[in-house]
């Protein structure tokens, strides 16, 4: 789990280092291989709707040349926004293991708790847990203390 984690923050940090947005990268995983990659993207892409987990799902979906990721899990940086966490059960991941929870989020200025009290993770009949927040709140102490930091 732990080397998942590590790419998920891998894509984070080559997110914010390129200026494409905020301190969230996300990896899909297949039978212990990672089939998917993607990081924050609203800012370069001018999109308000690619956030790291909708990257990595469209490129596991690309890669693997399917719709369904019912065999796979996702690790993510930060706990999954609503939009996130709906494409998550679109797609049928059944696992989703997040570095940061919400209230991390909110502290770097982020303002998705509104969204978040919406969802429900105990009535998704998936695993839903928080992991290696320890190594994901050190990404967003990074990202806070850039003098180029941009939300979204």
């Amino acid at each position: 789990m732990k080397e998942f984690m590590k790419a998920a923050l891998d894509e984070a940090y080559k997110g914010i280092d390129n200026g494409d947005g905020g301190p969230f990268g996300a990896v899909i995983v297949r039978d212990g291989i990672i089939v998917g990659r993607g990081h924050n993207c609203v800012l370069s892409g001018k999109n308000p709707v690619l956030h790291g987990e909708i990257m990595a799902i469209t490129d596991a979906c690309r890669k693997l040349g399917t719709h369904l990721l019912d065999d796979c899990e996702i690790y993510t940086t930060a706990e999954p926004c609503p939009m996130c966490m709906g494409a998550i059960l679109w797609a049928g991941i059944k696992a989703v293991y997040y570095g940061c929870n919400t209230k991390d989020t909110e502290s770097i200025g982020f303002r998705d708790e509104v969204f978040y009290k919406m969802l429900n993770s105990e009535n998704m009949g998936i695993t839903y847990s928080e992991y290696d927040r320890e190594e994901c709140l050190k990404l967003f102490r990074d990202y806070s203390g850039r003098a180029d930091k941009q939300l979204y």
